[in-house]
């Protein structure tokens, strides 16, 4: 059974860092597009980056500060935050696109989600 389970969220004050863990059971990454999503209270979700084995993509709101990256030995994605701001509090989510692009395809719809994890970030 294909499962993603996010963790790492918490309470950060602004300017802090926190790192995300996505952890995928039931499946490999290889041939899977990984998504980093948010929905703030009140908000649309919004995809905050896509990555393949080859290739990462960021959102504008999130550039420069946040980085995915994979480790395949533990077949867990992560998300590294830097920098954050009250405007990062939102629930974040992990899913999953099964697709052999090397080119990440996350807008074109993700085919399993996590619960999420909470992040406020707040002084």
């Amino acid at each position: 059974q294909l499962q993603l389970v996010e963790s790492g969220g918490g309470l950060v004050q602004p300017g802090g860092s926190l790192r995300l863990s996505c952890a995928a059971s039931g499946f490999t990454l290889d041939y899977h597009h990984i998504g980093w999503f948010r929905q703030a209270p009140g908000k649309a979700r919004e995809g905050i980056s896509c990555s393949t084995g080859r290739m990462r993509n960021y959102a504008d709101s999130v550039k420069g500060r946040f980085t995915t990256f994979r480790d395949n030995a533990k077949n867990t994605v992560y998300l590294q935050m830097n920098s954050l701001e009250p405007e990062d509090t939102a629930v974040y989510y992990c899913a999953a696109r099964r697709d052999h692009s090397f080119i990440p395809r996350c807008a074109a719809g993700m085919d399993d989600w996590g619960k999420g994890t909470l992040v406020t970030v707040s002084s």
